[in-house]
């Protein structure tokens, strides 16, 4: 019988906290039930979601393009400081718009290094690359060598192998 999605979570959750980049990534494309299981996860842990997309459009609104680039990482860790332990994250959109001039990836990464992030990730693994959006689309990211735990909607678990086999 197969490990439930929401088991799968929690262990990649418990293992990233020795890890260097403390980042699970929950991925699926949407409409998947990310957002469902995120609940679950953060219920589970006593946590609560953090919508990207809300609190940092807020949070730039009144910036300019060019602050809005120099001030986003920063901003983000803010927001991620007063969340409680696990962060979990949904709604990312935000940080792959192109005028932000942002690698989401990095951004993720860069905010669990003290912390552990479980944030979701509307895209898809395929031939051992971790995507976003499809290929032409104008936020379309793909990216090889993820340092990351890494959980399919579908129950596979992809990304650094060493890092994995932790979490396993």
């Amino acid at each position: 019988m197969a490990e439930p999605i929401l088991d799968k979570i929690k262990r990649a959750v418990q293992a990233a906290e020795g890890l260097y980049y403390r980042l699970v990534l929950l991925v699926g494309e949407t409409g998947s039930g990310k957002t469902g299981v995120l609940r679950e996860v953060a219920e589970e842990f006593g946590s609560s979601i953090v919508n990207v997309n809300l609190l940092l459009s807020g949070e730039l609104l009144e910036l300019t393009a060019k602050q809005r680039s120099l001030r986003l990482a920063g901003i983000l860790e803010q927001i991620v400081a007063r969340a409680q332990s696990p962060v979990v994250m949904d709604n990312l959109e935000i940080l792959f718009d192109k005028n932000l001039r942002q690698d989401p990836l990095r951004l993720l990464q860069a905010i669990s290094r003290n912390r552990v992030v479980l944030a979701s990730w509307n895209g898809n693994i395929n031939s051992g690359r971790l995507l976003y959006a499809e290929s032409g689309h104008p936020e379309y990211h793909s990216y090889e060598s993820v340092e990351a735990l890494i959980v399919g909607m579908d129950g596979t678990t992809a990304g650094d192998s060493a890092n994995n086999r932790k979490a396993e």
